[in-house]
């Protein structure tokens, strides 16, 4: 026991010795890290820093859960998700329902201290900049801090502006909300200084540039113009807003409503000056089918759809990423496939007829016929009943060898020639999978790589997400010019974009042609997660997501005298009868309350701010 007393006793002393002779060895730096101040010493380290500040973005909209599945676009079909809570009004501080990492208070705000930290650094580089390349990148650091701001507004109404790192020195950790006005103010100001600092570069893909500053001011601007955020209209159409005693936390209590739609425009029309898009420049509406194949370019980003994106979160198949895995997490399950968010018919039904002409079940020919004749964009947004899609896995092509979609109830006949019930291989009641089908019989084309090689549940697709493109800035510029009563220049811009899309010219003014451009903006930007904040900002939810979601029920049915034994669609050998469905409300029952115009703050973050005011309704 002496002698171990002895030796550790020697040992600490031999450590002191070491340790005093060389000072050094205290301030050895971990090989894994990087010490902050030669991050900021260094351009190729403080570029490596602001890349990392673009992960807020997480995976875009490629999630597995779509924010289409809180609107009447989708329906999520597997449980215990917690996309319930919103659909049917539950939310509330202690749960707020399913929030995604990119739409989240407390990572957003981790996310702004990043981008601060860049900014405070950058404002003064410490290494060379005579190439810019701190103006660069202090303009990236500018634009994702106005982007994670502008995701704060549109979410939660005004919130603490994060202008500076908060640090231990600081008096106190706790900050009220300023007001929306500021709010806003001071996004479009790092807008403002974002494009400045970024003209003529970062014309690479994934990275802000000037264009990406001018198309989010467009947005952040057209929002703050919306009934939603004008309190004297808002107010007269919710009960929950009217008496709210903090009204300037969601809108504006003063002003001049027109002059914010005229910043909106001219915002808009700054960025679509400076990026044109794709094919918006026709005079006439496109071929049918080659506006289908458009409308899927610009979706993909592929053959001159590249030319559609702005700013997008990009995905290599060599770097496998969640997001990479749209096909896997919509697509069909008779491709063994999750179809997690599937078309709802409010939104099916809402895409025209070639001609323009409202579709109507009323209508016989349409009813007999509802895949027929429709808006281009239908054929590149869906997977329906009978559509042609890729090859089955080898273990499922004897059941269907012409890869078709197959969402429906069909009569086959056996080897007895007995007529029996074959249950579409892309149901629930599937021999694939059954627990993966759809309940609405329809699923998401829209963003799926069209590759028939392309086997979604084994590979990794390379589509971006498109958080910015060009027909939304486009758009916004149209919605600008109607309220500004401004009808020949917004039918102008509008007929570019369903011209391109294969459609008539829209010739309606006032408020039809209001009614117009929204639904042109809800089937152009379907499952962009557009419709999520313009049903709000519209308040037009409670007559739109208040709605319970439905679906398609197909029965095919072999005509007189005709036999089949392996199903295929074949109008020739079938008469087909459709129905609408209601999704059952035991499977989710859709509810709208004014108070889910904005998303609660949640307790823990009251909590931790006593200075924080709650949102209306919560």
């Amino acid at each position: 026991m002496k002698r171990l007393n002895i030796k550790t006793l020697l040992v600490v002393l031999i450590s002191v010795s070491i340790w005093s002779c060389n000072d050094d060895f205290l301030d050895t730096t971990p090989l894994g890290e990087v010490s902050e101040s030669a991050v900021w010493t260094d351009a190729g380290l403080a570029e490596a820093f602001v890349t990392d500040i673009y992960g807020g973005l997480v995976w875009g909209g490629f999630n597995e859960q779509a924010l289409a599945s809180l609107t009447d676009e989708a329906i999520f079909t597997h449980p215990g998700r917690n996309i319930n809570t919103v659909t049917e009004a539950r939310s509330n501080p202690q749960n707020p329902g399913w929030i995604d990492d990119s739409r989240g208070w407390s990572n957003l705000y981790n996310r702004l201290r990043s981008a601060n930290i860049a900014i405070e650094n950058l404002s003064d580089p410490q290494f060379d900049n005579t190439t810019g390349v701190a103006d660069r990148l202090l303009g990236e650091a500018l634009f994702m801090r106005a982007y994670f701001h502008h995701q704060l507004l549109r979410n939660y109404g005004a919130f603490p502006i994060a202008d500076k790192t908060i640090t231990l020195s600081d008096d106190t950790f706790e900050k009220e909300r300023n007001t929306f006005e500021e709010c806003v103010d001071f996004i479009v100001a790092d807008l403002d200084q974002a494009a400045q600092l970024l003209a003529g570069l970062n014309l690479q893909r994934g990275r802000a540039n000037q264009v990406a500053a001018l198309a989010l001011k467009s947005r952040v601007l057209l929002y703050a113009a919306s009934d939603l955020h004008d309190m004297p209209t808002a107010s007269s159409k919710s009960s929950v807003i009217s008496a709210y005693n903090n009204k300037e936390l969601i809108g504006y209590t003063t002003g001049n409503r027109a002059e914010r739609w005229q910043k909106a425009k001219t915002a808009a029309k700054s960025a679509m000056d400076l990026q044109a898009g794709n094919m918006l420049n026709l005079t006439e509406p496109l071929d049918p089918q080659m506006a289908t194949q458009v409308y899927i370019n610009n979706s993909i980003s592929r053959s001159g759809g590249e030319n559609e994106m702005i700013f997008g979160r990009y995905y290599l198949n060599s770097k496998p990423e969640w997001g990479g895995r749209q096909g896997l997490f919509n697509g069909p399950n008779g491709y063994n496939n999750w179809a997690g968010n599937t078309p709802v018919s409010l939104l099916v039904d809402d895409y025209e007829m070639m001609d323009g002409s409202k579709f109507d079940w009323n209508n016989e020919e349409h009813a007999t016929h509802p895949y027929d004749n429709r808006d281009p964009r239908f054929y590149g947004t869906f997977l329906f009943d009978g559509a042609q899609w890729k090859p089955r896995s080898p273990a499922n092509q004897a059941r269907d060898p012409l890869g078709q979609i197959q969402t429906g109830s069909y009569e086959v006949t056996n080897a007895t020639g007995q007529k029996i019930t074959h249950f579409g291989l892309d149901t629930r009641n599937s021999p694939i999978e059954d627990w993966n089908g759809s309940y609405t019989g329809y699923y998401v084309r829209k963003f799926i790589e069209p590759d028939p090689g392309h086997v979604d549940q084994n590979t990794w697709q390379e589509i971006p997400w498109p958080a910015i493109r060009v027909t939304e800035v486009v758009l916004n510029y149209v919605e600008a010019c109607i309220e500004l009563g401004e009808f020949e220049e917004a039918r102008t811009w509008l007929n570019k974009i369903r011209f391109r899309a294969g459609m008539p010219a829209i010739t309606s003014s006032g408020d039809q042609l209001k009614a117009d451009y929204r639904n042109e903006r809800r089937v152009e930007m379907a499952f962009e997660e557009q419709r999520y904040y313009d049903a709000r900002r519209w308040m037009i939810a409670p007559q739109t997501l208040g709605r319970q979601a439905n679906g398609i029920q197909i029965r095919g049915t072999l005509k007189p005298g005709k036999v089949n034994a392996i199903y295929r669609y074949d109008p020739e050998l079938y008469d087909y009868s459709y129905s609408i469905i209601e999704i059952d409300p035991g499977k989710e029952n859709r509810l709208w309350l004014d108070k889910m115009y904005w998303m609660p703050i949640s307790f823990d973050e009251m909590n931790r701010n006593s200075l924080l005011i709650q949102n209306p309704g919560y």
